[in-house]
């Protein structure tokens, strides 16, 4: 099966090249390799690759907090690279893209929110509104599928300001913890996405949208406190803000009953990405560290 993944250079393009390698003959192109801006170029690669499957992970403003994109180009960008791919719907069996808990609109997030609360509200902000868009037109295509997720950790995350690889790598430091703010997000171990991107490449999922999640909201301090139970030191733990804001979380019992898929303990998922930061991978200095305090 010929698997293109866009974004290669991304943290979940990486962790879908890595662990479906040995079934798939994948092509996972950076954004030097294939401009997704670049109709022409998109419709070629298309063309010349005849892919089974597209897993469309590129993204723009993917890090907002330390990107040097222009934030006014956030809609404009993310629709052209979606509909460059979208458009050449003939030159590829299906199209799996990424959404967002974004796409219900951020001032009207509740906890648990379904598949059913799309379009209760139209996202004000510019990337809400591209995926909200994305997912009106695959809900109108034949092959195009939204796995919308809320929070994704694993290896390869960027510990700079993605919350669970930051405490992970501070941990491994043995570095203060820092917790921002104790919201309460629900948050999935990127194997099980890998899983669930299998099954919807592989399969016949007999719906175009899911929510991908763990379907649990967690307390991001208590996530701080179990990682550092795991990592078996006793740190000082300090919270920032504590205004915990709307909670940001899923429900995935669509999924779950369709897929019949597995999910991950949180606290074997911890332990996991822990053990990788201990042995090295990815892992900053403890200058580094510092100087990205969440």
């Amino acid at each position: 099966m010929k698997l293109l993944i866009t974004g290669g250079k991304g943290f979940i393009a990486r962790g879908l090249a890595e662990q479906l390698g040995a079934g798939y003959d994948i092509s996972a192109p950076g954004r030097q390799e294939l401009d997704l801006l670049d109709a022409g170029r998109v419709a070629a690669f298309l063309k010349a690759g005849r892919f089974d499957a597209v897993v469309h992970c590129a993204n723009y403003d993917a890090a907002p907090k330390l990107s040097v994109k222009d934030p006014a180009k956030v809609l404009e960008n993310n629709l052209r690279m979606f509909f460059n791919l979208a458009r050449r719907g003939g030159d590829f069996g299906r199209l799996l893209y990424f959404g967002s808990g974004a796409e219900f609109g951020r001032e009207h997030w509740k906890p648990r929110m379904a598949e059913e609360y799309f379009d209760a509200h139209v996202p004000s902000d510019q990337y809400g509104f591209s995926k909200y868009v994305m997912t009106k037109h695959a809900l109108a295509s034949d092959n195009i599928y939204n796995l919308r997720l809320f929070g994704v950790f694993g290896k390869y995350d960027d510990w700079r300001y993605r919350f669970i690889p930051n405490i992970c790598a501070r941990a491994a430091l043995g570095l203060p913890l820092v917790v921002g703010r104790d919201r309460r997000m629900d948050f999935l171990w990127v194997d099980d996405l890998v899983r669930a991107v299998k099954w919807v490449i592989s399969g016949r999922p007999p719906r175009k949208v899911y929510n991908l999640c763990s379907g649990q909201a967690y307390d991001c301090l208590e996530l701080a406190r179990r990682i550092m139970a795991i990592s078996g030191k006793d740190l000082p733990l300090t919270l920032q803000d504590r205004e915990p804001g709307a909670e940001y979380s899923g429900d995935n019992s669509l999924l779950l009953a369709d897929s019949e898929l597995k999910l991950t303990p949180m606290d074997e998922a911890l332990k996991r990405l822990y053990s990788w930061y201990g042995s090295g991978g990815d892992k900053p200095d403890r200058e580094q560290i510092l100087g990205y305090p969440l």
